[in-house]
Order: C-alpha cells, then structure tokens, then sequence
C-alpha cells in the first residue's frame, strides 16, 4: 500500500472517530468557543487539525489554542506561536512556573504527575475563565481512557475513567476529549506524515517508574497476543450492566 493511500485511511479513521464522538456527546454545538489545549505533543497536534477541519464543516463556533508555558529548562517558546501564527489560528500562551513548583515538591523517586497535573489543570481553568470560553478540549485518545481505566481499577479500587465530556466539580467548565475514540496508533501515523513540530516533556512523559506505563506495556502485550483485544475492552466501557456489578448507589437491589 503507497504511503498517500495509508494516510488517506488513518486519517478517515481519526476523522470518523472525531465526529462519533462530537456526535455521541455533542461535543460541538451552535455558538461554542472551544479552548483547544495545546502541549505541542502528537496528540494535541492533531486534536488542533479535526478541529479545523470541523470548522469547514460547521461554521458556527470558534477555537483559541492555549498553551502552557511551565518553565521547563530548554522549553523552545518559539515553536507553537510559528507554528499557529502561519495557521492563522488565534492563540494564547499562559506563562506559569510550575515546573519549578513540581521539582521543588515531589519527593525523590515519587512521580511527578499528581502535582503536574493538579497545578496544570488550575491554571488552564482560570484561563478559560479568563477567556470566557464554553468548552475545554484536552487531546487525550483511546488508549489514554484504557490506560486510565485500569491504572483505577488497580491502584484506586474504583471503576472510572476519562469521560469523553463532563463538567466541573464546581459547576463552572465543561471538559471535553474529542479524541476519546481514537486509536493511538493513527495519531502518531499522522503527526509523523504532518512533520508537527513536537516539543518533549521533561516532567511525567520522562519518568520510568510511571504505572501508565507498565499499564500501557500490559495492554500492548494482550493486544499482541489477542488482536483486536483493546477494542473489545473499549466496547466494555460503553456496555455497563449496574444489576451485575455492587454499586447500591446506581442499582436498587432491595428492589430485585
């Protein structure tokens, strides 16, 4: 198969699991204005690109980019705001030292995620409400939903996961994942043959001893094992029996 026809379907296959999302969830509606976070990693990249190829599609919303400068060592500040500028995207780049909080915090040998993620999250709500916009979008796919899935059942003893679209504790954003359903597989194709410029991260993505990523190794081994493994496991997430579970808070059982 030439390179042009397997991008051709990679990127029918992320197109079609953008719209089954937005979709299912109504992710996209009359009037939005949509931040779309931008990390400068394969995913968010290409969260950006259905995004504009939404707006040809429907014309009735609009997106900012925003980023979050945290101050890592070595973070080249250029790249994104080139990068939108020559897409024509409007933007926003939040400068906070949250890299420094995080090293300074987390104890030896502890992962910094927890910390990260708290700090990261704050910040991007405030400038949503800054910005006053109706939605939060956040690049995570498939296989961050199953890995999140698992890391909780395992390590929290709780059945929960990314939700493709939720509202804040405190009422006031509504977060949503337009690329819940899909394949990690295709995003890092398509980044690859769009040449994003990716910026690492030097915080969590740099950890060894992360449980995400034993959990992402266990998965990738069952899906060598037993193809398909993962979509079945996915199919399980939107497939829920509460009469068959223990939860008395979702099922009556005094009522059986």
């Amino acid at each position: 198969m030439s390179t042009v026809m397997s991008i051709d379907k990679t990127l029918q296959r992320l197109k079609k699991g953008f719209w089954e999302a937005v979709e299912e969830f109504q992710l996209i509606e009359p009037g939005d204005k949509i931040m779309v976070c931008l990390s400068g990693g394969k995913d968010s990249y290409t969260m950006l690109d259905m995004f504009l190829h939404a707006q040809q599609v429907r014309k009735n919303f609009e997106i900012i980019a925003v980023n979050l400068d945290q101050k890592q060592p070595g973070f080249p500040e250029e790249v994104l705001p080139q990068y939108l500028s020559r897409l024509g995207v409007p933007f926003k780049i939040v400068e906070r030292d949250t890299y420094s909080i995080v090293m300074e915090k987390t104890p030896e040998g502890k992962t910094m995620c927890s910390m990260c993620s708290r700090l990261r999250r704050g910040t991007l709500y405030a400038t949503a409400e800054e910005l006053g916009v109706t939605k939060i979008a956040l690049g995570h796919h498939r296989e961050d939903v199953l890995e999140t899935f698992f890391l909780n059942l395992f390590f929290s003893g709780k059945m929960e996961t990314m939700p493709a679209k939720y509202r804040t504790d405190d009422g006031k954003h509504v977060v949503i994942r337009p690329l819940a359903y899909c394949r990690e597989d295709d995003i890092a194709e398509y980044a690859l043959y769009k040449e994003f410029p990716i910026i690492p991260c030097n915080l969590c993505g740099s950890q060894e001893n992360m449980q995400r990523k034993v959990v992402k190794k266990m998965m990738l081994d069952w899906e060598e094992k037993y193809p398909n493994r993962k979509e079945i496991m996915y199919n399980a997430l939107k497939n829920i029996s509460p009469s068959h579970l223990y939860d008395r808070d979702i099922f009556d059982f005094t009522q059986v």
